[in-house]
């Protein structure tokens, strides 16, 4: 699915200034969605926003107060258009539709920056915005539920997921903000003097292509085949007779048999 581009193409010669009250909210954010494309949501400011829409920041102040506010808003529309795009994870082919969802995740993400300001890296969501994230998240949990596995399991199964997906983006994010042409390395391996003789392991690994800590497709994809693969033993574990039991009870309970082998191994 291909990410829809937020913004329009930047105008860079001069507006004519329009008419007073001509202006309104959808204007104002759709304005600085294309602001921000030229100039990052760091560097957005009212001044700034009012010029290049062509009205005195008075008229900006009037719909939104503070610079808050308007990131508020264009939060809010971004989540509406984007965030609810990703696929759903369904209860008959878990897995794949759960990797799908992750996947399409980064990808919207890392397709667009401003997105990944305003929502992970800023991460102020509205009361309503908040609401509909719960809302989807629910779906998620209650298909891992049905699939097989217990409403703990699915959490920690669908909490581990977003957490990586969000963990991956972001970092990959703050590398392109940090990235100058005299920034330092981008990877551990950059910054460490790998040698062949004292690290033989990983300078065979890395001269293959592998790269320590970057937030790059191969480390994404090992990560998430991890937590698909404990999630799918934790439903293997539960069996066809119901449920699996969350993996931390499990950990923790032992059963009658079990106590009683232990006991008799101590009096010995």
């Amino acid at each position: 699915m291909e990410v829809p581009v937020v913004a329009k193409q930047a105008t860079a010669d001069k507006r004519q200034r329009r008419e007073r009250g001509s202006i309104n909210p959808d204007d104002i954010i759709s304005g600085a969605f294309e602001l921000a494309e030229q100039v990052s949501i760091d560097n957005l400011s009212m001044p700034l926003l009012g010029k290049h829409l062509g009205v005195g920041v008075t008229s900006i102040y009037w719909y939104f107060r503070k610079k808050d506010d308007l990131l508020n808003a264009m939060t809010d529309r971004a989540l509406s258009k984007y965030v609810f795009a990703t696929p759903y994870v369904e209860a008959s082919d878990w897995r794949e539709t759960l990797r799908n969802h992750a996947r399409l995740m980064r990808k919207t993400f890392m397709g667009n920056p401003i997105l990944c300001d305003l929502i992970l890296i800023r991460a102020a969501l509205s009361p309503k915005a908040a609401r509909l994230g719960a809302q989807e998240m629910e779906r998620a949990i209650a298909n891992l539920v049905e699939a097989g596995l217990s409403p703990e399991d699915a959490f920690d199964t669908y909490s581990a997921v977003s957490v990586h997906v969000r963990g991956s983006v972001v970092l990959h994010r703050l590398y392109e903000k940090n990235q100058t042409p005299d920034s330092g390395p981008r990877a551990i391996e950059d910054a460490v003097a790998i040698d062949p003789a004292t690290t033989p392991l990983i300078a065979q690994v890395t001269g293959q292509g592998h790269r320590i800590g970057a937030p790059d497709e191969t480390n994404f994809e090992f990560g998430l085949d991890c937590i698909l693969d404990h999630a799918a033993s934790l439903i293997e574990k539960g069996g066809k007779g119901g449920k699996s039991a969350p993996s931390r009870q499990r950990k923790a309970t032992k059963s009658p048999a079990q106590r009683g082998r232990a006991k008799a191994a101590a009096t010995r």
